[in-house]
């Protein structure tokens, strides 16, 4: 029978706050997905193309700091965001060294079609709590998400997978060891 170390007793996932954004977080992703459509665009999909929409000509450098999405992730889904038409992207002319994004006219009819459904989302989700609350909710959630910004978003951590140890080889007799 396993034993609970009085460690484990003393952490209780009900009041952990990374457990609890994340399980917010996930009903968030799923009224999002509900409204928007398995098949739309993603929650980060979105937010690229809103925050390029409104500010037209950023820098690449510039949408990690407005969106919050580690600078490697956003350069992926740029590069896919690209493949797709809903962006446009040119080398700035104050720093060649640098992309500047702009949103396409098919991107702007995917943010335009999916701007009322992720709203309906979004109220969904703001309805859990009551009204009195919801201000302090979100100033509370903005605290939170922009402690993370100081030196900008981080790439994810990439897990350590552990190395299996090498066969062992088997070891070599020689003839007269075999004899005996």
């Amino acid at each position: 029978m396993a034993t609970k170390s009085s460690r484990s007793k003393s952490f209780n996932l009900d009041d952990s706050p990374g457990h609890l954004l994340r399980r917010c977080q996930q009903y968030a992703h799923d009224l999002f997905t509900q409204e928007v459509g398995a098949n739309g665009l993603t929650p980060r999909q979105f937010a690229v193309l809103l925050t390029v929409e409104q500010n037209e000509g950023l820098s690449q450098t510039d949408l990690v700091h407005k969106t919050g999405i580690d600078r490697s992730t956003l350069a992926d889904m740029i590069s896919r965001l690209l493949k797709r038409g809903m962006l446009a992207r040119k080398r700035t002319e104050a720093d060649q060294r640098a992309n500047s994004v702009k949103i396409t006219a098919s991107g702007r009819r995917a943010l335009n079609g999916a701007l009322p459904k992720v709203a309906k989302a979004e109220k969904n989700i703001i309805n859990a709590l009551p009204a009195s609350k919801r201000a302090e909710f979100i100033r509370c959630l903005t605290i939170v998400a922009d402690a993370g910004l100081d030196d900008g978003p981080k790439a994810p951590a990439k897990r350590k997978v552990a190395k299996k140890p090498a066969p062992r080889r088997a070891k070599k007799t020689t003839r007269a060891k075999k004899r005996r």
